[in-house]
């Protein structure tokens, strides 16, 4: 099996704990790398033109501001690519070591973190999208331990475009409607 295949499994319930299955539910596409690319476009495209007051909306007082949402979308995607790496390497305990939750960049910075882009990265690729396309398909399908449940890289990757696309819709219904 080539990793294009197994790109295009969908990880099944057992490899990823069923708190995810509400992100995973979201993935129609059966190829996550195709998915990952869409999505870095659709999020260009609806923070493309956005102004500095837009980043402070808020669609309720006790909500987050558009640029916490991003701000939590770039923390989780780091996480969840933080485990898959160490996972794709052979370590089987990806353990919370990654303190980005912390972080908290201008505006301009999370609409870029938000988008996914990489400068260093060709045809547009991301640094997640570039580093899911570049594990052999022993390390796509290599099994670990993330927040004290069992997980296969490839559930990773559609946990991160799932909590997107979750986010997305949020930031689409609520805050950009």
């Amino acid at each position: 099996m080539t990793l294009a295949a197994t790109a295009s499994l969908r990880p099944q319930p057992g490899e990823y704990a069923p708190y995810y299955e509400k992100y995973l539910s979201q993935i129609e596409s059966n190829d996550i790398l195709s998915t990952l690319d869409d999505q870095r476009r659709q999020m260009l495209l609806l923070l493309s033109g956005r102004t500095e007051a837009d980043g402070d909306l808020r669609y309720a007082p006790d909500k987050w501001s558009l640029k916490e949402v991003l701000g939590h979308i770039n923390d989780t995607e780091r996480i969840m690519a933080y485990r898959a790496l160490r996972i794709a390497r052979g370590d089987a305990h990806a353990t919370r070591r990654l303190r980005a939750g912390r972080l908290r960049p201008q505006w301009p910075v999370l609409r870029q973190v938000a988008c996914r882009p990489d400068r260093g990265l060709h045809c547009g690729e991301t640094r997640h999208h570039y580093a899911v396309r570049n594990l052999d398909e022993a390390a796509f399908a290599r099994r670990g331990v993330a927040n004290k449940n069992d997980v296969t890289v490839r559930a990773l990757a559609y946990i991160i475009a799932g909590h997107e696309l979750h986010h997305r819709r949020i930031i689409e219904e609520k805050y950009l409607k």
